[in-house]
């Protein structure tokens, strides 16, 4: 069974291949950006083993093809953003939530407020 950090890392991970993938083809219609593409994530301890996983001894259990994520960092072209549980506006996409925080996340998206 994975813990959260490793199943975040993980999809972390998987997130960085989409991005490169976009990156470069942006790069190739004359779209190129310099600047890290910033990765929102609620779990601290997933970010501390994204900036350096040689200080945690358990991250020996995490396959080498994940720490792509890491070296994305270490590169600058991914930038890791602590954003909290409560404030994850992709959760509108992807949970069941009350209406308020529903509203709010659609409007932060720019999508149009439901009436």
């Amino acid at each position: 069974m994975l813990s959260s950090t490793e199943a975040e890392y993980i999809a972390g991970a998987h997130t960085t291949k989409e991005v490169v993938w976009l990156r470069r083809l942006l790069a190739e219609l004359g779209l190129p950006n310099n600047d890290p593409t910033i990765l929102h994530m609620d779990n601290q301890s997933t970010m501390a083993i994204a900036k350096n996983p040689q200080f945690h001894d358990w991250t020996k259990y995490i396959e080498v093809q994940h720490h792509f994520l890491c070296c994305k960092v270490k590169d600058r072209e991914i930038g890791l953003e602590y954003v909290p549980t409560g404030d994850q506006v992709a959760d509108a996409l992807t949970k069941g939530l009350n209406q308020e925080k529903h509203n709010k996340f659609i409007r932060e998206m720019g999508l149009c407020h439901p009436v």
